[in-house]
């Protein structure tokens, strides 16, 4: 640069603190041009940031001098302007700043590197061995509906401005099938896939498929990886500059991975598209399926949301023509879908003792299947020995003394454990209120039933599935294994089993204690639930060959209630119709629009008076703000939680009243000091 010549200014988005109220890129000084989407250290009051150099013209020249750029990544090439697109739009939709959120979804470690040690990571990716060559494995072949829906895809990669596409499948209908034939087509016409799948221990299942598959057609190293948050900063960083760079040409991953830097993207595939661990709980509250829909929009390339329970949302969609729907209504290889026996707990003869989870049918119903060598799989969405721990005398609970929650009581380490905010305590030898010594534990969990289960099968060899049984790494991979390997007869676990894990072997599942959310306050609960049991029955009879037919058992005090009706028949579409109905005759989502405002603080009247404050601050006759109301837990680590909800008919309208709230928002939690936080969530999964 010539001595004389005026530094050039250039927009920079980075993680400015909430209060300063920077939402915005901000102006620096720059020696030279720099490309959108350059990756730059800037300094920010004292501290030094990562930023990316955004599109668009700097502001007018200031009257005062602007901070210089303090160094750029220059090693790796710009992030694309369609990534910089996704980004505005994702912080304009869910009202958190650009920098805030490129911040978030940017490795970490890319914020501790100079821009000579990430030259130095670069070289060392490039010397990466090539893998060794391996056969082309053979590929099965298609059932006539896969063919189909197969068909569509590659109209749709043939098409200049495709439709998302729903492929709506029973369990075991041959859905991953689908996407790697899909995902072969994009990449034979050189270009990048993208796999969502909700959970992180559904990642490695999916990719040693994807491995299989594609390791002859893509034997560079790096061709397939992974991003999810259990990945070591270097690997993250690593999978993270191999999809940047299009070295990777699969890229799988969890929520995280829609913001996956793909310069040659072609397809996105979201698998069991309905999963609420789509949808991020904190930060940036964004949704990874409607994003990777917008995403393929602004791209104009497929997108296929596959589930056997879509979302009422994407449901909707399909039938009202904005989605192209595809159906798989057969499982593979002629399995049928188990039978769903509804067993009324009332039928029970109010015997003393009796245990409402492991009645005498249902453990003979097992017993029947040990003596025949079936694996079982016995479903309780709670962990922990049981939910609390009682004194009969003074009447006494193991409350959280943080939360407004129960300790839930683990007997394997005797502790008391809040599933909250963590709190844990040793179980006290006597109640710690009025020294009585016979304290008890009132319910059960997955714990407890696996206690139960062993003593009352002798020989049985039970496993236990949950978050507290595969804390430890690899401890899930190698209970996965002993399920796969016949080395189990019974399986115990939560939710994390029901989903996407073929299970070979399993030829009966029971549903212990489901009713419960039939009549939770969440709208969208009999829509979790009825996922949910499809799921866990999807995960029996997956295998045609077996010699007897696959079950469901559902225990239920309410067998006659629409869902589980709909349920015993495998008919989601008749759910869905019914859902929606209620949905529509309520104006609640998808035919209307919400968002909430959340607020903490250490006292509930001081979140109650800033969310009375911000109620007042904006008045819109198309947009209804409802009166504050405590969080289902209200109070977590010694803070009060309140929320507030916004509903308008019009997803524009709401978007308009939000845009301009949220400033005055910031200014408003100036004058109430008492408030610790608050966020707005956009289209919120839990009310």
């Amino acid at each position: 640069m010539p001595e004389n010549a005026a530094p050039a200014v250039v927009r920079v988005a980075v993680d400015a603190p909430q209060h300063s109220g920077l939402t915005g890129p901000l102006d620096y000084a720059s020696e030279q041009a720099l490309a959108s989407g350059t990756l730059v250290r800037v300094p920010l009051g004292r501290r030094e940031l990562l930023g990316v150099v955004w599109p668009g013209d700097a502001g007018p020249a200031p009257e005062m001098a602007l901070r210089p750029v303090a160094a750029v990544f220059g090693a790796i090439p710009p992030l694309g302007a369609d990534w910089c697109r996704l980004l505005d739009f994702a912080a304009g939709y869910y009202q958190r700043s650009v920098g805030e959120l490129a911040s978030a979804v940017l490795p970490p470690q890319l914020r501790e590197l100079s821009p000579e040690q990430l030259a130095a990571r670069l070289r060392k990716l490039q010397k990466k061995p090539a893998k060794a060559a391996v056969p082309e494995p053979a590929r099965p072949a298609l059932a006539p509906e896969q063919a189909v829906a197969v068909e569509r895809i590659a109209a749709q990669l043939a098409s200049g401005a495709p439709k998302p596409l729903l492929l709506f499948g029973v369990t075991g209908s041959g859905k991953t099938e689908v996407y790697l034939r899909a995902a072969e087509a994009a990449l034979a016409a050189g270009r990048q896939v993208l796999v969502l799948v909700p959970e992180i221990n559904l990642t490695p299942q999916l990719e040693a498929r994807f491995t299989e598959r594609f390791a002859a057609l893509l034997p560079e190293p790096l061709a397939i990886v992974s991003l999810h948050s259990a990945l070591t900063p270097a690997q993250r960083l690593q999978n993270w500059l191999a999809a940047h760079l299009g070295t990777a040409r699969l890229v799988l991953g969890t929520r995280l991975a829609v913001f996956a830097s793909m310069p040659e993207l072609g397809l996105i595939v979201v698998d069991e598209e309905h999963d609420p661990s789509y949808k991020q709980q904190d930060g940036a509250r964004y949704s990874a399926r409607d994003l990777a829909v917008w995403r393929a929009h602004d791209l104009k390339v497929p997108v296929v949301l596959g589930s056997a329970t879509p979302s009422l949302e994407s449901w909707q969609h399909a039938e009202s023509g904005r989605y192209e729907r595809v159906t798989l209504a057969a499982r593979i290889g002629g399995g049928a879908l188990p039978r769903v026996r509804l067993f009324d707990m009332k039928a029970l003869p109010p015997t003393a003792g009796v245990t409402t989870a492991l009645t005498a049918p249902l453990l003979a119903a097992l017993k029947e299947r040990l003596d025949r060598g079936e694996q079982s799989l016995v479903f309780l969405n709670r962990r922990g020995y049981a939910p609390v721990l009682h004194c009969g005398e003074c009447q006494w609970k193991s409350d959280c003394p943080h939360c407004s929650a129960w300790r839930v009581f683990h007997k394997r380490d005797r502790t008391l454990r809040c599933h909250h905010c963590g709190f844990t305590e040793r179980v006290p030898s006597a109640c710690p209120n009025c020294g009585n010594h016979d304290i008890a534990p009132i319910g059960r969990g997955t714990e407890k039933l696996e206690e139960q289960l062993t003593e009352a099968l002798p020989g049985a060899r039970v496993l236990r599935i949950d978050a507290d049984s595969t804390r430890r790494k690899g401890e899930l991979e190698a209970q996965l294994k002993a399920v796969h390997d016949g080395e189990v007869d019974i399986l115990v676990g939560t939710q994390m089993i029901t989903k996407g894990h073929d299970f070979r072997r399993i030829r009966f599942v029971a549903a212990v204690n489901p009713d419960g959310a039939l009549f939770s306050s969440d709208f969208r609960a009999p829509e979790r639930l009825f996922a949910l049991l499809m799921q866990a029955g999807g995960r029996a009879g997956r295998d045609a060959s077996g010699e007897t037919a696959a079950e469901m058992w559902v225990q239920t005090w309410h067998r006659d209630h629409g869902l589980y009706q709909a349920l015993a028949r495998h008919d989601y579409v008749r759910f869905a119709g019914d859902q929606l109905a209620e949905r529509r005759s309520a104006s609640l989502p998808p035919f209307s629009h919400l968002a909430l405002l959340r607020a903490e603080a250490r006292t509930a009247e001081a979140a109650k008076a800033f969310l009375d404050a911000a109620a007042g601050l904006m008045q819109d006759e198309e947009v209804l703000v409802y009166p504050p109301v405590p969080h289902v837990v209200a109070r977590v680590a010694d803070v009060e939680r309140m929320q507030m909800l916004v509903e308008a008919a019009q997803r524009a309208r709401l978007q308009a009243f939000l845009r301009d709230w949220v400033p005055a928002l910031l200014a408003l939690k100036r004058e109430h000091k008492a408030v610790l936080r608050w966020a707005v969530d956009v289209d919120p999964l839990a009310i």
